[in-house]
């Protein structure tokens, strides 16, 4: 494999996508890059498909026993890894990053790491997080014991995701926006221009550890370039002037990348939905009657033929996908009854929008700029529209679109987006998305756009994940259950499960396609 080391890989994408810092960062776009740049103490397997969403020891010796009922765990620190700045890590830096996920806020502090011991105190005053009792190092053993304020059956799920990365205890507790934080991965982040360029060069001190957490890359440089549209993306990987993109491509080009370059082009069905969500503060869609209208009116087939047809995409009437736990075929969103969607029904979506009275009032949709997400846009402007309402579209950087839909401040009534799960567990759809949790007034990361919180909701999904404890197919069967009452409620309106397509240039070998990360591109080469 020496052979294929070396050269610079050329990434694209039409944008940016906010902070590079990985503990605050929540998206696809830079999680894929945060696998390369960063550790935890665990990682999800860099591997293919379903291997991917295995977890393994990262910074970590090994995966320990619970103790304690499921309550306490203790990690014994792997030795002589070190950060791109050349110092190694340790226990300190542990738990000082695990302080720093709540002394900047983050976005998951609240969802993912609030079963901690002193998470609660952390949560009321972040600036003064010191998770005593929660997270205890002890720098002679090379152990941190993390003790659970309950069981969590998630615990090592959410110790894998780029939220947990371990970072210098010296960096800032606030965003670190576009100045690189040393990190331990094969790559670091040597520059970040969100206008133009993100630069990964070799980490100097990075000595393999673990193939299946971390293996070496082969390429010397990662260069991720921000600013061609998706069909000048497609032009220059056909022309091998770049070897990847991330949006997806023109449905326009999706007949030529098929059959002239179908050998460079990798089609892979994704654990992932498109959705609107609705939001459940502000009119209409305070009123759930519009919202259930909605999802009656729409053509899910009409969005499958947008996104590039069904070769591509099918449609979603839920919110779990299809082969994810917990999910059920289940519509209630369609003309004649079925598990799944067949046809919309308009005569029973004017009929509720009648009843609401909330006809002739404006609705303005916000899309990213960006083809598939405005053309969603514009067909749900349609319909909108001939459900008697003042439609109209706004489409924005998908660089910032991704924040402004999650800030209340923005008073974003319906947007287009997407959710690609942290790990595989249902509650990382229903939990972080609908949970009252999920929501905090003017945060930018506030990931539950519908602003929906529900009480008697909230304890059917923290009762499913008690139950998950000790009875993971029982909680899966309560999951299911959950996931059609978030359809009844509807604050968000389902619209497809996409597959991936990767279209990458002729220079490019090895590609390798995680359901956690999708493209694995360290392990790729360029000849």
């Amino acid at each position: 494999m020496a052979q294929h080391r070396g050269g610079t890989m050329r990434l694209l994408a039409v944008a940016a996508e906010g902070t590079g810092d990985p503990q605050i960062n929540y998206s696809l776009k830079n999680w894929q890059v945060f696998q390369y740049t960063y550790d935890g103490l665990l990682a999800f397997k860099k591997a293919n498909l379903d291997n991917g969403f295995t977890v393994v020891p990262d910074l970590a010796a090994a995966l320990p026993e619970p103790q304690d009922g499921g309550k306490t765990y203790v990690f014994t620190l792997r030795k002589g890894i070190k950060f791109s700045n050349g110092d190694e890590v340790t226990v300190k830096d542990v738990v000082a990053s695990f302080q720093r996920i709540f002394k900047i806020v983050g976005p998951t502090a609240g969802t993912f790491y609030n079963k901690i011991v002193g998470a609660d105190a952390c949560l009321k005053t972040p600036d003064g997080c010191t998770l005593e009792g929660g997270v205890v190092g002890d720098d002679g053993a090379g152990t941190v014991t993390f003790h659970l304020a309950q069981p969590d059956p998630e615990f090592f799920f959410k110790l894998a995701v780029p939220h947990a990365s371990v970072v210098p205890a010296s960096t800032p507790s606030k965003d670190q926006g576009t100045t690189p934080i040393p990190g331990t991965g094969p790559y670091m982040i040597e520059s970040y221009n969100p206008n133009t360029r993100m630069t990964l060069l070799r980490n100097p001190h990075f000595k393999e550890w673990s193939t299946e957490a971390q293996p070496d890359g082969f390429p010397d440089e990662i260069h991720y370039d921000f600013g061609l549209t998706e069909e000048a993306a497609i032009t220059a990987i056909e022309n091998g002037q770049a070897d990847w993109m991330y949006d997806a491509a023109p449905a326009d080009r999706l007949n030529e990348i098929g059959t002239q370059y179908a050998d460079q082009t990798h089609v892979t069905p994704l654990t992932a939905f498109w959705y609107a969500p609705m939001n459940t503060n502000l009119e209409p869609f305070n009123d759930v009657r519009v919202r259930r209208a909605l999802n009656y009116a729409i053509d899910r087939n009409q969005i499958v033929n947008l996104y590039g047809g069904p070769v591509l995409a099918q449609p979603s009437c839920q919110i779990l996908p299809p082969n994810f736990p917990g999910h059920v075929d289940s519509c209630i969103y369609t003309k004649e009854p079925s598990a799944k969607w067949s046809a919309p029904d308009f005569d029973k979506a004017k009929a509720l929008v009648k009843e609401s009275g909330t006809a002739g009032q404006s609705v303005q949709i916000i899309a990213a700029d960006e083809a598939v997400s405005k053309a969603i846009g514009t067909y749900l402007q349609s319909v909108l529209t001939d459900l008697g309402y003042e439609a109209s579209v706004k489409a924005i950087s998908s660089q910032i679109q991704g924040t402004y839909i999650k800030n209340s401040n923005n008073n974003v009534q319906i947007s287009i987006t997407q959710w690609y799960p942290d790990y595989p567990a249902a509650s990382n759809f229903l939990y972080v998305l609908l949970s009252c949790a999920s929501f905090t007034p003017g945060s930018d990361n506030a990931q539950n756009s519908a602003q929906f919180c529900d009480q008697g909701f909230d304890a059917k999904m923290n009762a499913a994940l008690k139950q998950a404890i000790s009875d993971p197919e029982g909680a899966n069967r309560a999951w299911a259950d959950i996931d059609r009452e978030a359809m009844e409620k509807s604050p968000v309106l389902p619209l497809i499960t996409p597959k991936h397509v990767d279209f990458v240039s002729k220079r490019l070998g090895n590609f390798v396609f995680s359901n956690q990360f999708l493209f694995v591109f360290s392990q790729a080469w360029v000849k």
